[in-house]
């Protein structure tokens, strides 16, 4: 089973200079938990509802004036449609991560794969994300310096 049988299709995207305000408006309008970060052609990272939440929100942010880039997550994982789903796993497993952007041949985004996309197909895969994802500290794979490392830094302006 290759990715694009399971992935969800379209990545929305929002730039750098918008605020978190829109980003959520627009993720509500078009019923998703994350969107892509771009300047032009170029994507800089990703939004997501718990970037919102988490690094704005609880912080103190006001969601009309702070911008997407004050909270956006910068390392994305990326994967192909044309790889099998397992390969696409290991990678979000690997980084402890609830979703990847999808690329066709092209390297263009043409989706989100997220461990719901996963969970629907293959269960077991969505687990082991999942165990990573609850505690990359455990993970067999240690990609970062520490648990959640990708949320130290926070940004103050696009990079």
């Amino acid at each position: 089973m290759l990715v694009r049988d399971v992935m969800t299709g379209g990545a929305e995207a929002i730039g750098p200079n918008d605020t978190l305000e829109t980003a959520a408006r627009s993720m509500k309008e078009h019923e998703v938990g994350a969107l892509v970060v771009r300047e032009g052609e170029q994507v800089l990272g990703m939004i997501t509802e718990r970037d919102i939440v988490v690094r704005g929100v609880a912080e103190g942010l006001d969601p009309a004036r702070a911008t997407v880039a004050s909270t956006m997550t910068l390392q994305l994982v990326v994967c192909s449609d044309d790889e099998p789903i397992e390969t696409a796993a290991r990678h979000m497993e690997q980084a402890a991560a609830r979703r990847a952007l999808v690329l066709d041949g092209a390297r263009n985004a043409v989706g989100m794969l997220s461990i719901d996309d996963v969970a629907l197909r293959a269960p077991a895969l969505a687990g082991e994300i999942l165990e990573s994802v609850r505690a990359p500290e455990r993970s067999p794979y240690p990609a970062h310096g520490g648990p959640w490392s990708w949320w130290e830094h926070v940004p103050a302006t696009p990079p």
